[in-house]
């Protein structure tokens, strides 16, 4: 038995539904993979063992833009499952590609608003891992109040952490970065795993936007928390 949620609240969205460009290729991908790995949005508790159809630790990605960091850590992790979550067509139908042309079978994806899902499909204490890389910064002062990583969301997004589970934030905005160590710091589940920001992982791949950016001398700071109690 499903269990259906509801919310009279309307939230801040993080995001701005701008549909850009989508090639040939990607809306075909959408077309003929969506309906194999593409989970449709519904206000019940999603079954992560059923969704995969094998008992494994759970990585939730919080906006996957064009996939390829996405796809690498996939191949590069087959024995983890990977739900992902993103709202821009072109991005999901450059996964979908991927995934087929890396025979990947451990990526399921959801196109709707992350807040949404993870307050109305995720269960309690069901993920292992969170990764959350690279979201818009809202650079301008008025518009901070967009960001994703406040407080409110990661009082609710750490509950669907198991004990002992990860939260990884990278970000190559200084002041975002602060903000987000501020906010992780703050809510008292979580634990830093390091004295401010972490080196790192090796299981983020460095894509060629941060490689460029390093070469010119641009900053990008990673944080990674894990759920203590």
């Amino acid at each position: 038995m499903t269990e259906s949620i509801t919310s009279e609240h309307p939230h801040i969205r993080s995001f701005v539904r701008r549909q850009g460009r989508v090639s040939p290729a990607q809306q075909r991908a959408c077309e003929t993979l969506l309906p194999q790995f593409g989970i449709a949005y519904q206000a019940n508790r999603l079954d992560l063992e059923t969704t995969f159809s094998r008992p494994a630790p759970k990585i939730l990605e919080i906006g996957f833009g064009m996939g390829d960091s996405t796809a690498t850590i996939a191949a590069a992790h087959p024995e983890l499952d990977y739900l992902c979550l993103e709202v821009h067509t072109p991005g999901v139908g450059n996964l979908l590609k991927l995934i087929d042309s890396e025979q990947l079978t451990n990526i399921r994806i959801i196109q709707h608003d992350a807040v949404e899902v993870i307050r109305d499909m995720l269960d309690d204490g069901s993920l292992d891992g969170i990764h959350i890389f690279f979201p818009d910064p809202w650079h301008k002062a008025r518009h901070n109040k967009r960001r994703l990583i406040q407080s409110p969301f990661i009082a609710q997004l750490v509950q669907k952490l198991k004990v002992g589970g990860y939260i990884h934030v990278a970000t190559d905005w200084e002041d975002y970065a602060v903000q987000v160590l501020a906010v992780l710091s703050a809510e008292p589940l979580l634990k830093n795993t390091c004295t401010d920001y972490a080196p790192r992982p090796e299981y983020r791949p460095l894509t060629k936007f941060e490689k460029r950016g390093l070469n010119l001398g641009h900053g990008v700071w990673d944080l990674v928390f894990v759920r203590a109690s």
